[in-house]
């Protein structure tokens, strides 16, 4: 996993995602175990199916602080899926690649918080 970590550090677009006052707010109020559980929720429900109608803007740039570390980690769309992470389209996800998923998103939050202590 240490190689996706470097790969996303050198994309410009990847690397400028950073959490706002207003998101860690959210974290703090609801905790990581809820984040974690809103993850694996959007992960499910947005990126899951075989076919998306919309993929590419299942995944908005704001508004929860799991979508903005999708954007960070190239987890927003099954697009940047199978380019970023090797998870070919065209299939349902797996629930270990559900799992790997929600991993990566929540990995890099924890990274976000080392980082701003």
């Amino acid at each position: 996993m240490n190689d996706i970590w470097y790969r996303l550090s050198k994309s410009p677009f990847r690397s400028k995602w950073k959490l706002t006052q207003k998101d860690w707010n959210y974290i703090h109020q609801k905790g990581l175990d809820t984040i974690q559980e809103h993850a694996k929720d959007f992960v499910q429900k947005r990126l899951s199916k075989a076919d998306i109608k919309n993929d590419g803007r299942q995944t908005p740039m704001k508004g929860h602080p799991v979508f903005i570390a999708q954007h960070a980690t190239a987890t927003c769309c099954r697009g940047c899926l199978e380019k970023w992470h090797h998870i070919k389209k065209g299939h349902e996800l797996s629930k270990n690649e559900q799992q790997y998923i929600v991993n990566i998103i929540m990995t890099w939050i924890q990274k976000q918080k080392e980082n701003n202590n």
